[in-house]
């Protein structure tokens, strides 16, 4: 398998792979935002990601020095241990979302400027570890692939995101191209399906402005006009914070219940404007730490839906450290 930038990647400075006397390492760690960015993709949280990418170091670095050197291409050989890692963990995801309390949504990623904590909390994240934000990342679209079974999903970003040919996803999923093009071509069928159009950014984040005013404003009837009469609205708390266990349908109903929410936190709760997988979001603060962070789907001028993730295990790129 060969290597293939991500769009948007810029190349790695070898400078800042902390070895510049070696070109071996430069050109194993220069790979880790790739990883990054095709682990979050497959797995929709951070965390895992950067945990399937150091346990693919870890095999790498179990090797000896010969057996390193016999492999020809070792970027193709990072991905392809990555990949079989995501798939292996994908396929024990469904047993323990059974477990999950509450709804189960993918973790949100803020602006790559503005992620501010690494894994240990302190400092900003490593330019190494931010993912490249573009359509294949907007909550709505991750919403779908958590949908699709781990093989279509591995197959669909592998090919379709990350430009692999199928001769060679084959090798990762373990089955034939011909299976492989059928399992992307089925995945993208649940794509078009489920997937509204985007429009232009800045529209966007008016409808997410106004819908800000009129939250604050405990404004029911601005917000039923802001929201798709078959609005919904998702939260995920993980059993680690107060949120809604069920989906709220209906646009009416989801205006009284936020309604509701903001006459509870009352002048404890303030709202910005920010940037979520892409798109316009908002970011709830509480007693100066981030509580919430909402992802919105909008189709026209109308919000059709909400995400709001609440577990602080999946808040950690938001953090002040």
């Amino acid at each position: 398998m060969t290597t293939r930038a991500e769009p948007g990647d810029e190349p790695s400075d070898p400078s800042d792979q902390g070895d510049q006397g070696d070109p071996g390492l430069s050109a194993i760690m220069s790979e880790r935002r790739q990883l990054i960015n095709l682990g979050y993709r497959l797995l929709g949280s951070l965390a895992d990601a950067e945990d399937v990418v150091q346990e693919t170091y870890a095999r790498w670095y179990a090797m000896s020095a010969r057996e390193q050197q016999a492999i020809e291409s070792p970027g193709a050989w990072l991905v392809t241990v990555a990949s079989h890692i995501c798939l292996n963990l994908l396929g024990s995801a469904r047993a323990r979302r059974e477990t999950y309390v509450g709804d189960w949504i993918p973790e949100p990623l803020p602006e790559p400027t503005e992620w501010i904590t690494g894994r240990s909390g302190v400092g900003a994240i490593d330019p190494a570890d931010r993912v490249t934000l573009d359509e294949s990342v907007t909550m709505a679209f991750l919403v779908v692939l958590d949908s699709m079974t781990p093989a279509e999903r591995v197959a669909f970003v592998l090919h379709d995101v990350f430009r692999y040919p199928f001769g060679e996803v084959a090798e990762i999923v373990g089955r034939t191209p011909a299976a492989c093009r059928q399992l992307a071509s089925s995945a993208r069928r649940r794509i078009h399906t489920a997937q509204t159009p985007v429009g232009p950014s800045a529209g966007q984040a008016g409808i997410v402005r106004q819908f800000r005013t009129a939250w604050e404003a405990k404004d029911i009837d601005a917000l039923i006009g802001l929201l798709d009469p078959d609005a919904t609205a998702t939260a995920d708390g993980g059993g680690r914070a107060v949120t809604h266990l069920h989906p709220i349908v209906g646009g009416e109903r989801i205006a009284r219940a936020y309604a509701e929410i903001a006459r509870v936190s009352g002048d404890r709760t303030t709202f910005r404007e920010c940037t979520v997988n892409g798109l316009p979001g908002l970011v709830a603060w509480q007693d100066g730490e981030i509580a919430t962070v909402f992802a919105f789907e909008i189709a026209g001028d109308r919000v059709r839906h909400i995400w709001a993730v609440r577990n602080p295990e999946k808040l950690r790129p938001w953090r002040i450290g």
